[in-house]
Order: structure tokens, then sequence, then C-alpha cells
């Protein structure tokens, strides 16, 4: 790739070329378009690892990949994300967007499909460059990275194996492995011995994999022995539930059946309650009180949200989906509150990928504005934005500035950003909206 094309120019030639490429193979056209649009795309020098008796959740070999940097002992642990499962419809893939990714396991070259190159760019070490927006270096820049693909259904986190039937009958009961405890287990214990000195530590992921970054931090944290620890979960949160009037408690209480999560408790930090598993928020912070931990995504996070409740309130509307939430949500927050080493970073809306995750594929619309408000009429006719109503007397935080403050100073900042919706009149939004949706 040519790190000095300019976006504009990579945007020209990317035109150009999807209009000479004949139509198929749609995803090889797909992948040049973006790989020509794209400068940020990774391309370490990927080491496969395949632990025996890791296994994903059709009963083939899980494996994850390694990448050593000659230049640092930092190191990155990726959680990939990507849906959860517990019956015959999420597990097969039936239900679609509502079930778990992967459900044929993970082919040998997994690490060399769009989502790994593109979708993270802690793991790439910056933010991409795209039309019009040059890349950007982030704080993980030249460090160790792991990545830990998904392909259990049980956000990293399952110790079981269960057998569900097809409710309409057409097809024979489906055996499925929820071993993504097992599974990092054994990543954990191999990563020991190949990086025996590691200075700074970020176990992160997104969605499903912000859920195993919660559940997991203290499985590699403990392994792999750091100078210091981070925790950065993005949108994979374990919201409060200690009993039935708190809106996740159905979902908690399906998954620990399903999942076999009671034999994962007991190997969780000691200030875990098994009778809400919301507490491992708290259990991170007690735990390890001189660690770093994070928490981001948004308000208005629709994909995320769906899991939570749209199974478990059956006719409920977006609004109630998105109600429960942010209801939710305001108790994950008072509890990072009683911690001093809890940071979070929560805008309200970007349209891309129904508002989930705030650090993949891009930063782009994840700044967040605690003082974010309509413009006075007077405002528009000073204003460098005229075509914009919203306003931010305070400044926007942008994302990349939120994260190397806390990687690189240990800063502690906190911002929850009230109702706008400055990412839809955004022209740069709405610039690379078709992109990053080809690209998700």
């Amino acid at each position: 790739m040519n790190k000095h094309r300019s976006g504009l120019q990579r945007a020209a030639l990317a035109l150009t070329v999807s209009a000479l490429i004949p139509a198929s193979p749609a995803l090889a056209q797909m992948e040049l378009i973006v790989d020509l649009v794209v400068n940020g795309g990774n391309s370490y020098n990927w080491q496969r690892v395949a632990p025996a008796g890791a296994v994903c959740g059709n009963g083939s070999q899980y494996k994850f990949w390694y990448y050593d940097s000659p230049t640092s002992n930092n190191m990155v642990v990726m959680f990939e994300g990507g849906g959860a499962c517990w019956d015959y419809d999420t597990c097969s893939g039936r239900a679609g967007v509502l079930g778990a990714s992967n459900p044929n396991g993970l082919p040998d070259n997994y690490i060399d499909g769009m989502a790994p190159r593109y979708v993270s760019p802690i793991i790439n070490g910056a933010d991409p460059g795209l039309p019009f927006r040059a890349k950007d270096n982030i704080a993980t820049n030249g460090w160790d990275m792991v990545y830990m693909p998904y392909c259990t259904g049980d956000v990293h986190t399952g110790n079981s194996t269960r057998t569900y039937t097809d409710s309409t009958g057409a097809n024979p009961p489906l055996t499925w492995r929820h071993n993504g405890f097992n599974n990092t287990v054994a990543a954990a214990n191999f990563l020991r011995g190949r990086f025996p000195s590691i200075n700074k530590l970020l176990v992160t992921g997104f969605s499903a994999g912000g859920v195993g970054t919660v559940t997991q931090y203290h499985t590699m944290r403990r392994t792999l022995l750091p100078t210091r620890g981070y925790s950065l979960n993005d949108s994979g949160p374990l919201f409060p539930a200690p009993n039935s009037t708190y809106k996740s408690w159905q979902l908690h209480k399906t998954i620990e059946s399903s999942w076999n999560l009671a034999s994962v408790y007991s190997q969780m930090p000691a200030s875990f309650s098994p009778a809400d598993f919301g507490t491992s928020t708290r259990a991170l912070a007690t735990q390890y009180p001189s660690d770093y931990h994070a928490y981001t995504g948004y308000s208005s996070d629709y994909n995320f949200s769906r899991f939570s409740y749209e199974r478990f309130f059956p006719g409920i509307t977006q609004a109630g989906i998105l109600a429960n939430w942010r209801a939710d949500q305001n108790n994950l927050i008072a509890q990072m509150n009683l911690y001093t080493n809890f940071s979070y970073h929560i805008p309200w809306h970007r349209p891309l990928n129904d508002s989930h995750c705030s650090s993949i594929i891009t930063f782009i619309g994840s700044h967040a504005c605690p003082t974010v408000r309509k413009k006075y009429w007077y405002e528009y006719a000073i204003s460098l934005d005229p075509w914009q109503s919203w306003k931010c007397p305070s400044g926007n935080k942008p994302f990349d500035i939120f994260f190397d403050s806390w990687i690189n100073s240990g800063t502690r900042t906190r911002i929850k950003e009230p109702e706008n919706y400055y990412n839809n009149e955004d022209p740069g939004m709405g610039i690379v909206n078709d992109l990053v949706s080809v690209a998700l």
C-alpha cells in the first residue's frame, strides 16, 4: 500500500477501479476497493497458534494470531466481537444479525480477511486514512499484537457443550461448544511462554469482545504479569442486574444457564458476586486498583441493545429498547463512578453500525461533548459550519485523544454526552458512511 497517496487520489482511484472490475466476484472487488481507499489496514507478519483442546462452536480447531514487534514489549490483546447465541436459531446462523458470528469455524487464513485487517484502529496502531482525512498514529502503534477471533457464541466466556433443537423440525439437533473460557486460558498460557516480559498490557475488545474484555481481563492479567495493565471495553457492557427488576436480568440468567457460567464464576476475582453478572466491572476495579480501566459505547446503540432486550420483551419497540439501554447504562455509570481507576467515553449517536462500537473501523464520529446543545439563532451567522445546528461550547473530545492520554499518561476522563445528532449533520460523516458500511 502506498502510504504517501493522498485521500483524494485514493478515492478517485477506487471509484475508477470499481467501475472497471466486473461485478463478480463481489467480495474480491469490495476488498480491493477498501484497500485502495483506506490507508490503515495492517500487514503484520502474523503467527497462527492452534492450542490443543481449543475449539470453535462447531467443534473445529480454534486458533488465534500474534505479531511480535521488534521495537516494543507493550502488548494489545484484542477480543473480536460478533453477536452471541443460546439456542438453535442463533447458533446455527439462521437468526442473522441476532446470532453468533463464524458458526462454521475459522479458516487458516482468517487473519487475512477484511475484519482482522481493518476492524480495529487499536490493533492497527492508527486511525486510518480516508478520503479527505489523513492517517493518524495512536498510542498502540508499534506494539505487540494478539488477535483473538470469535467463533463460540459465548462472548469468549462459556464453558459448556449444548445440544440445541430446531423448533421447526426441519433440521437435526445442533451440538454447540461454548468453549470461549478455555480457549482464552489456552491462549494466555501460550502467550506467557512466548512473551515472558510485558511492560504495558492492554486487553480490549468490541461488542461481544468487549464483554470478553471484562470477563477475561483477570485471566490475561494474572497469567501474563505485565508491569502495567489496561482494560478497555468497547460496547460490551455488563450492566448491573442484581434482581428481576433490572432490564438485563433475563439476558444474564439465560446465558448463565446455556453457557454454564457458574463454572467460570469461580475463576473470577474475589469481589465478583455470582448473584449478579454485572458485578464484573466492580471486580476489575477492586482486584486491580493500580490498573487503568475504561468503557466506551453509544447511548443510542441499537445493536447490542437488541440482544439485551428484544428476545426477552416481546413486542418491544426500538424506542423501548433504547429506553432500557439508557436506564441500564446509567446504572453502569453509577457503578464506575465509585472507583477512581475507571474512565468512560460515552457519545450519544453515530449513524454507522447502528451506533454500535466507538473504536472500530474509524474514529470519525466517536467524539463526545459534555456541553453539546442546539445553536442559538445568532450563532449561525458567525459559525464556520452554518449547516450544523449543534454546538459544543467546551469543544469535542475525540476518541483518539481520550485513548492516547489514557494509555500514555493514565489520564482519567469521564464524559457522558447528552442527546444530540451532530453526526447526522456532519458532511465528513456522510462522505465516509458508505465506505465504512462496506467495510463493516
